[in-house]
């Protein structure tokens, strides 16, 4: 059974945090180095941060799959669109349906709160799930590079699932 419950507290920040660290090294590396990812990792993904997007109405779940942390997501309404700015699975619960548990979640969200469609960025390199993206209907809408500091970038494609 997956659940899926809102962050409340520092103690949730830095359990997201964890996540990040194993997923986003086991996935990451390969696309942009580890560097780049311990750099994100610490500016995106610390505790901290996570605490800082929250206050600046980011919304953050942990997903869990029989009783075990399975991933994490992140989501904030933009008008009349809701960002889909994260979601994450661990690489030994994947293909349990947890991803997609999430996004059904997901839309729900947006229905709830009167979007008209989902967004997101995706690393234009990620091809896997780019793939499983436009599987579920989203469709390429552009490309985005933003520089983040110390020489990194994030080279991205945006994507929109209407609904």
């Amino acid at each position: 059974m997956t659940e899926i419950r809102i962050v409340k507290n520092k103690d949730d920040c830095h359990t997201i945090a964890q996540l990040a660290n194993l997923i986003w090294h086991e996935h990451y590396t390969p696309i942009i180095g580890v560097d780049q990812v311990e750099y994100m990792l610490a500016k995106f993904q610390s505790p901290e941060a996570i605490s800082t997007q929250i206050e600046n109405g980011y919304m953050y779940y942990i997903i869990s799959h029989n009783q075990n942390l399975a991933g994490y997501l992140s989501i904030k309404k933009k008008n009349t669109s809701l960002f889909l700015s994260k979601i994450y699975v661990s690489k030994d619960l994947r293909g349990l349906g947890i991803g997609k548990t999430a996004l059904n979640f997901i839309e729900q969200e947006a229905i709830n709160n009167r979007c008209q469609s989902i967004t997101l960025t995706i690393n234009r390199h990620n091809t896997h799930s780019i793939k499983a993206y436009e599987k579920l209907g989203f469709i390429k809408t552009g490309t985005v590079v933003q520089d983040i500091g110390q020489g990194y970038v994030m080279d991205d494609y945006t994507m929109e699932r209407f609904l």
